[in-house]
């Protein structure tokens, strides 16, 4: 007979094995872009966005880091879980209310490394200097689909003092534009409101330097499964 606590813990097992599946399903007609099953992440160093720009466009991928040596692979092929380790709450200090109430669930993924989850990226470091004007690629957040179709999500960073700067919230709305510097890694935390599925639409986009031409990527969904 099961404890109290293992079924809790079966249940989420479960649970969570439910919601990688579906997004398994999902993935399947995108599989030409490799083999097999999409590849499950969940801990260690990965650039769930990579900017490239390669024969005049603009190109998003993922740099997967828990691997040795580390692999580019398209977002069709990658799954990001969000571990239970992941689940917090939202802090009591104001600055911090576009993640909801004070005291509620949050998972997060957080922008300095925690061995237990994923370390999530934005990377430009393939971006040359002076390819773009002002050195700068925009990030548009586009739209968020998720399950519950009530669960937000938000991108932010925290300064030395722990205050937060948000850079998209589909709390109060998407697009949300971020402006990326080229040549450069940055990492941010990853906030979900509730366990579930989410799929977050982005592109990238950047003006040629000296010119009006504006080259953008494809939009790609980036998969997040949230284990309860």
């Amino acid at each position: 007979m099961l404890t109290a606590t293992r079924r809790r813990a079966t249940g989420a097992l479960v649970t969570g094995a439910a919601m990688i599946a579906a997004l398994v399903v999902s993935a399947a007609p995108a599989q030409a872009h490799g083999a097999g099953l999409p590849v499950l992440l969940s801990a260690g160093h990965v650039d769930v966005i990579e900017v490239e720009y390669e024969d005049g466009e603009l190109e998003l991928g993922v740099h997967d880091d828990t691997v040795e040596p580390g692999e580019h692979r398209h977002h069709d092929d990658v799954i990001f879980v969000v571990k239970p380790q992941a689940k917090t709450t939202v802090p009591s200090d104001p600055a911090f209310a576009f993640l909801g109430t004070a005291g509620s669930p949050v998972w997060i993924l957080p922008q300095v490394e925690n061995e237990d989850l994923l370390f999530a990226g934005i990377a430009t470091e393939e971006l040359e200097s002076g390819v773009f004007a002002g050195d700068s690629v925009d990030l548009t957040v586009q739209q968020l689909i998720s399950a519950p179709s009530s669960a937000k999500m938000a991108i932010y960073t925290e300064d030395l003092f722990g205050q937060p700067t948000v850079l998209a919230n589909s709390r109060d709305g998407l697009p949300d534009v971020v402006d990326l510097s080229v040549g450069e890694h940055l990492h941010v935390n990853w906030a979900f409101s509730k366990a579930g599925v989410y799929l977050l639409k982005v592109k990238a986009s950047a003006t040629l330097a000296g010119t009006t031409t504006v080259v953008e990527s494809d939009s790609v969904y980036l998969r997040f499964v949230v284990l309860p």
